[in-house]
């Protein structure tokens, strides 16, 4: 049976991979290193429940069409824009502006609302919270004065 195992998966490619989670296996470095030096053709992924996305706190209301963002690394700055650049274009969301900070860190972007503000919050939101190098991003127009509430008298 491992004959004719071993002849599919060399015929299609397939690589066998295992998946070590951080919350399960408190020692899983050690464990990832005893896993490679068993057999260092195997791959070997760390659960998607550790890796570190963008918190979800936006709120479709909260989007008039501005968006600003954190990136984790500067370098990235131009590429992160590119990708959302091209993630708006495909989805019919037109951009109005971009802007960056001087070390590239920050970024904003100015979206022209279309015909279904939510639907546009919501693939934005998804799009850019699913990217690993953004840290935050929020909905804000720049230079918006923010709503004063009456106070109570």
């Amino acid at each position: 049976m491992s004959k004719i195992k071993n002849m599919y998966k060399s015929f299609f490619g397939i690589n066998e991979s295992i998946t070590v989670s951080k919350k399960d296996d408190p020692k899983w470095s050690e464990t990832v290193s005893d896993l490679k030096a068993k057999d260092p053709n195997v791959e070997i992924n760390i659960t998607e429940e550790e890796l570190d996305e963008a918190q979800l706190i936006n709120h479709m209301t909260d989007y008039k069409g501005g968006v600003q963002y954190m990136l984790r690394d500067a370098a990235m700055a131009d590429q992160v824009a590119h990708e959302i650049r091209n993630f708006a274009t495909k989805k019919k969301i037109y951009i109005i502006t971009h802007k960056k900070s001087r070390d590239g860190r920050f970024g904003y972007f100015h979206f022209r609302l279309g015909d279904d503000p939510a639907k546009e919050s919501q693939q934005l939101q998804g799009y850019i919270s699913s990217k690993p190098e953004v840290k935050h991003f929020r909905f804000k127009l720049l230079n918006e004065k923010p709503t004063r509430r009456n106070p109570k008298i």
